[in-house]
């Protein structure tokens, strides 16, 4: 076991070579493989839904489990997917974007086909297991929601990034899907109000794929993949990326003023002093070359990078306003 990779793994993606590739443990490949580091994201989703539900007095641990190891695992197996649709489709060849800032398995020669197709099965049915007992004690809005998730898990990459749907599939799934549907099976309840709750978050997740679609902008558009910010095109985007940005904190504000959420909430606006390092890096054109003071290790990676910190920031902040939420009112001190 390596331990120290598996913290490497979890916090960024390692840049190895074949030899280094060989010589790890099948959980470090597996968290290489999945780009691990990203379903921190997923994670905060699945935390959210389970503060939700705490919220009204109905958590319910075991439950929780199953719906985090499901979509934890859901989202790696389309990670997974990604990549070997992309390699299919010749996406990754010629120093693309993605063999630029970490390893793609197959492009990088670091596993064959066949080995990866093993990783995306047991990884997808990991998931699957996980929300059967869901589904079971669910019905049919449960399974619903599970295929559902399936189908973008199955046709994220493409179609749908293809033509300009994939970053509404993200809003849809970090979202309603995710956070609404995960409350759903916790307490047995659909609320709508849950939904629009989930808004803030997922707009801030929308903001990290916006922020890696714009990075490999052009060579998206050569390779005839129109994400939205080809579609938009890159200034244009780079301020839309902003606009969702503002509106997370809008519509917290929001919530709290209408008393969906207690004023407690608002700490979510500690996640403010991010904002001017993220604000700059959108309203100006990406380097071609990497300034000296940026880190090698991060280029070229420039827009995700911002909007994924601002989007760690925030949900971790959403978390902490829910948990104190949670407390309050255990405590009597909302209703």
């Amino acid at each position: 076991m390596n331990v120290q990779m598996w913290g490497k793994a979890l916090r960024g993606i390692p840049r190895l070579d074949k030899n280094e590739w060989d010589s790890l443990d099948v959980i470090s490949r597996w968290l290489i493989s999945t780009r691990a580091a990203v379903l921190i994201m997923t994670f905060i989703s699945a935390s959210i839904a389970g503060l939700m539900a705490a919220r009204v007095g109905q958590f319910d641990f075991g439950r929780w489990v199953l719906l985090t190891i499901g979509l934890v695992f859901a989202h790696a197996t389309n990670n997974i997917l990604n990549d070997m649709t992309d390699y299919q489709r010749g996406v990754d060849k010629d120093n693309y974007f993605r063999t630029q800032y970490g390893p793609q398995p197959l492009e990088s020669g670091l596993m064959s086909k066949r080995e990866l197709s093993v990783y995306a099965a047991i990884t997808g049915a990991i998931a699957i297991a996980a929300g059967i007992p869901l589904v079971i004690q669910g019905g049919w809005l449960a399974l619903g929601l599970m295929l559902a998730g399936a189908f973008f898990v199955l046709f994220y990459t493409w179609p749908l990034k293809y033509i300009g749907l994939g970053e509404v599939a993200v809003i849809l799934v970090w979202g309603p899907l995710m956070i609404g549907g995960g409350y759903y099976v916790i307490t047995g309840q659909w609320d709508w109000g849950v939904s629009l709750a989930t808004l803030p978050y997922a707009l801030g997740t929308t903001m990290v794929i916006f922020g890696k679609h714009i990075d490999k902008l052009e060579q998206d558009r050569a390779k005839g993949i129109r994400t939205l910010p080809v579609i938009l095109g890159e200034k244009s985007a780079r301020y839309f990326t902003l606009a969702m940005m503002a509106l997370q904190y809008i519509l917290v504000v929001g919530l709290v003023i209408a008393g969906y959420f207690t004023p407690v909430m608002l700490v979510v606006l500690f996640a403010l002093r991010g904002i001017p390092v993220v604000w700059r890096l959108f309203s100006q054109a990406k380097p071609l070359e990497r300034p000296e003071d940026y880190g090698k290790e991060v280029w070229p990676l420039w827009f995700v990078a911002g909007a994924f910190s601002h989007n760690r920031s925030f949900g971790l902040m959403f978390l902490v306003g829910l948990i104190a939420e949670v407390v309050l009112r255990q405590m009597g001190l909302f209703a």
